[in-house]
């Protein structure tokens, strides 16, 4: 089930649902309205490597001229949000007026865990060029209930790549999970 608005707040009042900065007028009837920070960063290098730690330059949007986005060029973004989410599988959807400009904010990241606390890092594309801005509205979170206890939220997992609390675009870590004990290495 899908938590509505009301239930949305009931859950923050609790600590299970932490989203910060929060504003009410951004609380739709069943999610939550995130916007994009002023941080982006795209990857160094034209081809990337699965198994190598792909470098990224990280660079500002200017508040007043925006940032032109380019088909055929992967950017990372991040949200405004800090977001913690306890008991719940929260979701991030780009919103459709975002998906009417041709901008996909995920490839496949849509779904945070239990126990995800942190920014939410965009994996921008566009399918013609757009100029985006910082602050303006990009996604919106919804929460899931879940059946069951978690054994380990994500926040306490050993394994975790992408705990470390950030307010700029984490670029792929896919290259610890590579290994000389569980996958052949070159």
């Amino acid at each position: 089930m899908i938590l509505t608005d009301t239930r949305i707040l009931d859950e923050m009042e609790k600590g299970n649902i932490v989203i910060d900065p929060f504003d009410r007028k951004f609380l739709g009837s069943n999610s939550y309205d995130v916007h994009l920070a002023d941080s982006l960063a795209v990857y160094k290098d034209d081809v990337l490597d699965a198994r190598e730690h792909n470098r990224v330059t990280h660079f500002k949007i200017t508040d007043h001229h925006g940032f032109l986005l380019l088909p055929g060029r992967l950017y990372l973004g991040v949200t405004r949000e800090y977001t913690e989410t306890h008991n719940f599988v929260p979701f991030l959807e780009g919103k459709s007026s975002i998906g009417r400009l041709g901008v996909d904010i995920h490839s496949t990241a849509g779904k945070g865990d239990i126990g995800y606390c942190n920014t939410w890092t965009l994996e921008i594309s566009v399918k013609q060029p757009v100029k985006i801005y910082a602050g303006m509205p990009i996604g919106q979170l919804i929460y899931f209930e879940v059946s069951g206890e978690v054994m380990v939220p994500y926040n306490r997992k050993k394994s975790a790549k992408y705990n470390r609390k950030t307010k700029r675009p984490v670029e792929s870590m896919m290259w610890m999970n590579f290994d000389s004990k569980t996958l052949d290495k070159k």
